[in-house]
């Protein structure tokens, strides 16, 4: 049996600023972000996390240096990066942008998942990068009690699929800087013991 905490990275700039991030915006926490880092840790510092796993931008693991610093290993893998968003990324979200964005979301409600936009990645080329990174997770036999740290869509597909469910219902999965979601893994397969907890934000 294996405990996998998830969490979304804290907030950046582009974040409250409402630019389109994705794989290729290495942005860093702000003020808040950091607060909210801070605020995750407080709450779960108990935990006895075997290991982190982030993803190749710095947000994430901005976002679980405490954990780092107490002495907790942590891997970078580019399988947990955020979807490319592709010409969208680094965009204000005019409503031009937002069009577009929702069409594209349309798109993927409707099963249409090896659609992307251009220049950017498809739910399915995603799902490939971050099975081939929970393989790995998954493989590390020592490892019982792990904190992943990720990104909005990322983790909406990743929890999706790790569900059972089909990645066009991607979206029934809040989520926010810094909202956990914890999964046990036994027997092949996941189960999602609590379901976007954000209760340390409310005590921050």
């Amino acid at each position: 049996m294996k405990t996998i905490y998830i969490i979304r990275h804290g907030q950046t700039d582009l974040n409250s600023k409402g630019i389109v991030q994705g794989r290729g915006i290495d942005s860093p926490l702000n003020d808040k972000g950091i607060e909210q880092a801070q605020a995750f840790y407080n709450a779960y510092k108990h935990i006895k996390f075997d290991h982190i796993y982030v993803s190749k931008l710095k947000r994430t693991l901005e976002t679980v240096s405490s954990f780092v610093k107490d002495g907790v290993p942590y891997e970078a893998l580019e399988g947990l990066d955020e979807i490319s968003w592709g010409i969208y990324e680094g965009q204000e979200q005019t409503p031009e942008i937002l069009t577009g964005f929702e069409a594209l979301i349309e798109k993927w409600k409707s099963g249409m998942l090896d659609f992307a936009v251009e220049g950017g990645e498809s739910p399915n080329q995603l799902i490939q990068r971050q099975k081939e990174a929970m393989d790995y997770i998954l493989n590390q036999n020592d490892h019982k009690t792990i904190l992943i740290c990720m990104h909005g869509r990322a983790m909406r597909l990743l929890l999706t699929w790790l569900s059972g469910l089909d990645a066009s219902e991607m979206d029934q999965f809040p989520h926010t800087n810094t909202a956990l979601y914890v999964l046990k893994y036994g027997n092949q397969s996941f189960v999602i013991d609590d379901f976007y907890n954000v209760d340390h934000l409310k005590l921050n």
